[in-house]
């Protein structure tokens, strides 16, 4: 059977058969109303039905309806031809509700039976052809074509079949007497009837009737009614009387043998209702529910005792009595609604039905007033609460809606429902403060991160929506973000101090703080918070008058005859505090004569305090004290020196004698200790440093001095040529030593042939570039020496120096410490004796007497040199020219140490000692040689310059 969707009037109607099985498909709903399946699915669609069974389920998925359970329609509407039934397809978001119809299709399920499968029927065999015996219909519960169609009966020897059809369109079955009976002949008759549908494939049902011939009886009982109509109110009680049928019989004997009974009464009738047999009253059995059955029908029959029997019709309509309550059933709620709903939105759709009919069944719905809802009818028997003024949740939360239904019955019956709303937040509330503007005070050098103030703010929203944070808005103070000075906690909106504070740079400042709530959108609400700095006393007053400016003393004058209360002076000090902190006070420490002058409490005026006589000392050294009125009081103190004079001058004899004691800083104390601390280690590691040079040094030098001494002098003489000349005189200059990093060798230019060597150097070639630094005493003229010496300066050592010969000029070197060989005597501006070198080599007296002309030459210049530079340089730096001499002939050596140079010395001596008097007695033996000429070769003059540099040759 096709399922075609039936639109009324909006409505939505389906036609499919009984007995689907369950998940078959009912209709496109989503299709046929033109819906989007999404709008099913956010919708929540659903299925409401106001019966206890819902027969069809919703799939919103697909938006189809489908079989839920079973359908029969014999059990869904009975007898009913047209079977349907009903129920709302339910939206939210918005609120929608379309009504479904679903009309069950009658299918040939059910076969005709008759309630009683053997119908016995006596006849008297005095009945004539024509007699009528009502039998008891078949019952089919299919309706329509499927319902029970005609009656067949088998044999129809003595009877036949005829149908009655009522004005209501029920039918009654009559078996008519065609031929009479004869008891003698037959006394039973089997008949078989039967009762067909029109369905296809037909059904059908079967009854056997026996029929007894019964002896002669002339008259039936006869029925008073045809058809009795009564009626019988609502749960009429028990034992009721609803009527009371009669029959009567013309027969005498049989007229008080009558006996009433229903005929093919139904389970239900027979439920309901009873009759008595004899007196035909028929009374209550049963609850009667108007709901369930609004009329019956009763066949009664009656019967005497030949058997006769008449049949009649028992009407029976049931007043509706007013025991319904409307039923109230809510078919969409939401416990939950946004505040900010706005008027006319639904809330709850309602579905109400009474039971009962005509009045009793007007319903009417209502609340109470004074909430902000209503109750709007939609459609019949459906009503919807929607909002009716504008909702606020901070004024009310939730509510309890009692929706109360009374229907038009006397007495009327009313029934109730509640509905708990809760009104849903909105964040429609910014965050409040108390004040406009808040004072906080903070103590000036406070700890960081120290809380100084609180902020809070309220917001009448609740959860998510009531959650406050709090911000600082961004802002500068003095040139620094002010989240560098200021910082809040985003919970609690504690503020903290990010550093400290200086009253005396910001005595107050202003911020803004945002509160801000977690709505979506969030809202927010700023305060003005001024911040006050509290002075503390941090800050010891400054004098400004008198000042003391660097070492300059200052001193008031005060004349003689000044008499008591004279101004000598003012003290001038102020308080970089405030408040109280700033009050100054001022008062006399330290004076000379505590009688003599006095201080102002307040303005730091000092005056005679008496006045001025001659006893009185003439300087006077007052020590004042500026304290401030602070917790706990600093002060300062400034010294004020006064002299008793009437004239200038005699102030300024006195100023030289004034003492200018400078105020005692613990802070310069420990800096000059710690200064002085750092200085003294330094200087230690500096000497320690500087000893363990020279302790590594004289290490050096006596491995130097040990290996040196173990090597002999050997003195080199020219070779004698046979003409007697030295043609050409090659210097080699070799320094050997027992550490072969150290030795060298040099090869210089010939010499000239009217040139001496001297062969009394020894050195290291590594010494040359400190010997270059002393090349500016070529250029100086040394002062001459007496002409009494023994030999010339070419048979002499002398002072180091450089050779000039020809166009190149030899620098000459010594061992560090030891003496050079002096300058040619061509190149002092002397005469020479001679074109070339001595013709033979010298004899040991004449060494030694170059040796002692050469001691005394050192012992001399020392002599010499002492005197001249003793008014500007220290002796300590005239160098010492009997160091490192060589004896020829001897491995000792003349040497700077001083404790070494004692005992060489020493040894020396006792050697000299006896070669002067070897050489007095060889001399003595020689004959006496040709006196030559003397000339004293200029000595270069020590300049400061070259003795500074000598000087850093020794060190070095």
């Amino acid at each position: 059977m096709p399922m075609l969707p039936l639109p009324v009037e909006g409505q939505v109607r389906y036609s499919i058969p009984e007995e689907m099985a369950v998940g078959s498909f009912v209709g496109n709903i989503a299709k046929d109303l033109g819906l989007e399946v999404q709008r099913l699915i956010f919708g929540k669609a659903r299925v409401f039905a106001a019966g206890d069974s819902e027969y069809v389920r919703l799939d919103r998925e697909k938006g189809q309806l489908l079989v839920k359970q079973r359908i029969d329609r014999e059990q869904l509407c009975g007898d009913t031809a047209a079977c349907s039934f009903s129920f709302d397809v339910i939206l939210d978001s918005p609120m929608e509700l379309f009504r479904v119809t679903v009309e069950i299709v009658d299918i040939n399920d059910n076969s005709p039976v008759f309630p009683k499968r053997e119908i016995q029927l006596e006849v008297s065999e005095m009945a004539v052809p024509g007699a009528r015996f009502s039998l008891e219909n078949a019952l089919d519960q299919d309706v329509g074509e499927n319902s029970l169609q005609k009656y067949t009966l088998q044999p129809m020897n003595n009877f036949r079949l005829q149908i009655q059809n009522g004005n209501d369109g029920s039918q009654s079955v009559e078996m008519i007497l065609t031929n009479s009976l004869d008891r003698e002949k037959t006394s039973n008759h089997h008949l078989t009837l039967t009762a067909i549908d029109g369905g296809k494939p037909q059904r059908s049902g079967t009854a056997k009737i026996n029929v007894i011939v019964l002896d002669a009886n002339d008259n039936a009982p006869i029925f008073s009614q045809t058809k009795y109509k009564t009626s019988v109110l609502e749960n009429a009680e028990i034992g009721s009387l609803v009527t009371t049928v009669t029959a009567t019989d013309l027969d005498e004997q049989a007229s008080g043998h009558i006996e009433y009974y229903f005929e093919h009464a139904t389970a239900n009738v027979n439920r309901m209702f009873t009759i008595n047999s004899r007196t035909g009253e028929v009374r209550v059995a049963g609850e009667i529910d108007y709901e369930r059955n609004k009329q019956f029908r009763v066949k009664v029959k009656s019967k005497d005792n030949g058997g006769l029997t008449d049949s009649s019709e028992i009407i029976i309509d049931v007043i509706d009595k007013n025991d319904n309550a409307p039923k109230i059933t809510i078919m969409s709620f939401s416990n939950t609604l946004p505040e900010d709903s706005a008027p006319g939105t639904v809330v709850a759709m309602i579905n109400v039905q009474d039971l009962d009919f005509g009045d009793n069944a007007k319903v009417t719905c209502y609340i109470d007033k004074s909430l902000p809802f209503k109750i709007e009818s939609t459609l019949a028997n459906y009503y919807n609460l929607v909002t009716e003024t504008v909702l606020d949740r901070e004024d009310i939360a939730d509510y309890n809606i009692t929706i109360t239904a009374v229907d038009g019955g006397s007495p009327s019956l009313s029934s109730s429902e509640t509905l708990s709303l809760k009104i849903s937040d909105v964040n429609d509330h910014a965050p409040t403060f108390q004040h406009e503007t808040f004072d906080a005070y903070l103590t000036e050098n406070n700890s960081p991160s120290l809380s100084f103030y609180s902020v809070r703010a309220t917001d009448a929203d609740w959860g998510q929506n009531a959650r406050v944070s709090y911000y600082l808005q961004e802002g500068s103070l003095n040139g620094a973000p002010l989240s560098s000075h200021v910082s809040i906690n985003s919970d609690s909106g504690v503020l903290y101090a990010a550093k400290p504070f200086d009253f005396e740079q910001i005595k107050s400042f202003r911020f803004l703080v945002k509160a801000q709530d977690g709505g979506s959108p969030p809202l927010s609400s700023n305060v003005t918070i001024n911040v006050f700095i509290r002075d503390e006393n941090d800050n010891a007053p400054q004098i400004l008058y008198p000042v003391h400016t660097g070492g300059s003393v200052l001193a008031e004058m005060v004349p003689r005859s000044a008499d008591a209360g004279y101004l000598v002076t003012k003290v001038v000090a102020v308080d970089m505090d405030s408040g109280q902190n700033a009050w100054l006070s001022y008062r006399l420490l330290k004076s000379t004569d505590r009688a003599l002058f006095g201080v102002g409490l307040q303005n730091g005026e000092m005056r005679t305090a008496r006045q001025v006589n001659d006893k009185d000392a003439v300087k006077h050294k007052l020590a004042v004290v500026v304290e401030d009125n602070g917790q706990p009081p600093r002060s300062a103190t400034v010294n004020v020196n006064v002299v008793v004079a009437d004239s200038f001058p005699e102030v300024l004899s006195e100023f030289t004698e004034l003492a200018h004691e400078m105020s005692y800083d613990h802070n310069l104390t420990f800096y000059l200790v710690l200064a002085l601390a750092v200085v003294s280690i330094l200087f230690i590691c500096s000497v320690m440093a500087i000893i363990s040079v020279k302790i590594y040094r004289w290490r050096q030098s006596r491995l130097f001095y040990k290996s040196a001494a173990n090597l002999p002098v050997i003195p080199y003489y020219p070779p004698v040529y046979p003409d007697g000349t030295l043609q050409y005189v090659s210097n080699y200059e070799v320094c050997g030593t027992t550490d072969s990093r150290m030795s060298d060798a040099k090869f210089a230019r010939p010499y000239s042939q009217g040139t001496l060597v001297s062969v009394s150097r020894m050195g290291t070639m590594q010494r040359e570039a400190r010997e270059q630094e002393d090349t500016d005493f070529t250029g100086e003229q040394q002062k001459p020496q007496p002409n009494d010496w023994r030999f010339t300066m070419n048979q002499r050592p002398g002072p180091s120096g450089t050779y000039k010969h020809h166009s190149g000029t030899q620098q000459r070197w010594t061992p560090y410490g030891k003496a050079r060989a002096g300058p040619r005597p061509e190149e002092a501006g002397v005469m020479v004796a001679g074109t070339g070198p001595w013709p033979n080599p010298p004899t040991e007296a004449e060494q030694l007497q170059a040796l002692i002309a050469a001691a005394n030459e050192v012992s001399e210049a020392t002599a010499t040199l002492g005197p001249r530079y003793n008014a500007q340089f220290p002796m300590q730096h005239v160098p010492d020219y009997r160091q490192n001499v060589y004896i020829p002939g001897s491995t000792a050596t003349l040497t700077a140490n001083p404790q070494q140079q004692q005992a060489i010395m020493q040894q020396q001596q006792q050697q000299q000692q006896q070669q002067q008097q070897q050489q007095q007695q060889q001399l003595q033996a020689l004959p006496a040689a040709q006196a030559m000429p003397q000339v004293d070769a200029p000595k270069a003059a020590q300049t400061p310059a070259s003795k500074k540099k000598s000087t850093k040759k020794d060190k070095k």
